[in-house]
C-alpha cells in the first residue's frame, strides 16, 4: 500500500504501529483488538513495509522500535500519548485512562521510556513478528 493510501485509511481507521517481536507490544495489540468492538483500528509491525513507510513519512527513525505509534487522521502520536489516545478511542471505562493526559508529557514519557527500556527483559521477545489468525488478518496492513 502506498503511504498516501495508508494516511487516507487513518482518517477512518486509526493505525497502530508496534514492535512485532515484543511480547508486551503483542499483548497491547491483543488488548485493543478484544475491546475494539467496531473493529476500527488497523495494525502493522514497525518492522513491516507499511510500518517503515509510515515511519519514514513522518520522519521517525525506522530502527527505533521503542515506541508504539498511533496514526490517526493523518497525524502521529508516540510514547505515552499513543496508548492514552487509543484507550480514549476504545471507549467505555477505558476512556478514563485519558485523564492521565493532564500529567506533563515529560513525566508520562519518562514512565513510558522506563517500561519500554525493560520490556524485553520483563515480557520477553519473539523470534519473528506474530502471524495473525485468518479472522483478524484483515485488520493488519500488508
Amino acid at each position: 500500500m502506498l503511504t498516501e493510501e495508508l494516511l487516507k485509511l487513518s482518517d477512518q481507521h486509526p493505525i497502530i504501529l508496534f514492535d512485532g517481536v515484543c511480547n508486551m507490544c503483542d499483548g497491547f495489540v491483543q488488548f485493543v483488538m478484544k475491546r475494539d468492538r467496531a473493529s476500527a483500528f488497523r495494525f502493522a509491525p514497525l518492522q513491516s513495509e507499511a510500518g517503515q513507510a509510515l515511519l519514514e513519512h513522518f520522519g521517525l527513525d525506522g530502527n527505533a522500535l521503542d515506541t508504539v505509534v498511533l496514526i490517526e487522521n493523518g497525524n502521529f502520536y508516540t510514547k505515552s500519548t499513543a496508548p492514552l489516545r487509543t484507550a480514549k478511542r476504545i471507549g467505555g471505562a477505558w476512556t478514563l485512562a485519558y485523564a492521565f493526559m493532564i500529567l506533563p508529557k515529560a513525566l508520562r514519557d519518562w514512565g513510558y521510556d522506563f517500561i519500554a527500556k525493560n520490556r524485553y527483559r520483563w515480557f520477553g521477545e519473539k523470534d519473528s513478528c506474530m502471524l495473525p489468525t485468518p479472522e483478524v488478518r484483515a485488520r493488519f496492513l500488508s
